[in-house]
Formats: structure tokens, sequence, C-alpha cells
């Protein structure tokens, strides 16, 4: 009988140290903040960098105007040394994201890397006076506009191609 007794010590010994584990587990847990709700991104300002690519770009440079005020701009580069390319990026309304992208290097290559991957489809849009081309299939649905003057512009990301159409309509190239 004196083997039972050790056992039982041993196991309820056991469960004890688990019941202690599971409390720390507990109160680490509530300790931990739970925020899943994505963070706000920052607006940024780009004007400086667009008047920058207007003057050294080989081409006329696209940047909305007249967007509604809940479309934020998140991003903003001129990379002269890459094929010109001028990339804006905007937070939709509802949290998408929509980027527009220019520049001189080879159209294929460039729409590609742009529109991560998607692939043109037979179907056309005019806005305003351009023929757009969309672009399916990819990471992102794209517009592609081709054949202006020494650039191609493609506005893409994972917004509707309703919200693509809004970013294309409000382009103004200079």
């Amino acid at each position: 009988m004196a083997g039972t007794n050790g056992k039982q010590k041993t196991v309820r010994d056991m469960i004890l140290s688990l019941a202690l584990i599971g409390l720390a587990a507990g109160f680490i847990y509530l300790l931990v903040p739970h925020d899943d709700h994505a963070p706000d991104i920052q607006r940024v300002d780009y004007r400086v960098e667009l008047l920058t690519a207007r003057r050294a770009a080989a081409y006329p440079v696209a940047a909305p105007e007249g967007l509604p005020a809940d479309w934020k701009a998140t991003s903003v580069r001129f990379q002269g040394e890459d094929g010109d390319r001028w990339h804006l990026g905007y937070q939709t309304p509802d949290g998408q994201y929509v980027q527009i992208e220019q520049s001189t290097q080879k159209p294929a290559d460039f729409i590609t890397d742009a529109s991560q991957g998607a692939t043109a489809t037979k179907r056309t849009e005019t806005i305003g006076d351009r023929t757009w081309t969309h672009y399916t299939g990819g990471r992102y649905e794209a517009l592609v506009l081709e054949g202006t003057p020494g650039s191609t512009t493609v506005v893409a990301g994972t917004a509707s191609f309703t919200q693509l159409t809004k970013m294309a309509a409000a382009l103004q190239m200079s």
C-alpha cells in the first residue's frame, strides 16, 4: 500500500502543475494586446516628387486630380535611373490599393511587373479620350494605356475595376 500513495501524489502534483501552467498562460494571454484591425496608413504629400518627376521624365507624368478626400495617397517615388519609372500609390475608401505606374521600359516587361503578372484580356474601355485595356489574372487587376508619347501607363491594384476606372478617369498628364 505504500507504493499506491506515492503514485497518487505524483498524479496530483502533475495535475496541479498543469493547472498552474494553464493559469500562467491565461494571464500572459490577457496581457498581450489583441488589436485585429489594420493599422492606419499615413497619407503622404506627393507634390514635390510629382514636380520633380514632371521636370525629369521624358513623358507626361500622370497624377490624379479631383479625387474625393477619402482616397488617401500612401506611397510615391520616381526612379530616373530605372526607365524613368513613376509610382503613386493610393488607398481607396474601402481599404483597397490602387497604384499608378509609368515607365519608358519595354512595355511587355513593365506591364507584367506593374500588374504583378496580369495578362491582357480582349476587353478595352474608353475613359475620357483614352482607350485602356483590361488586364487580369495576376495579383492585381489592371488598366493599361499604351501608345502615349514615350511611356506606358498602368493603373493597377487590389481594387475593383470600377475603382481603377475612377482613378484612370482622374488622371491628368503633364
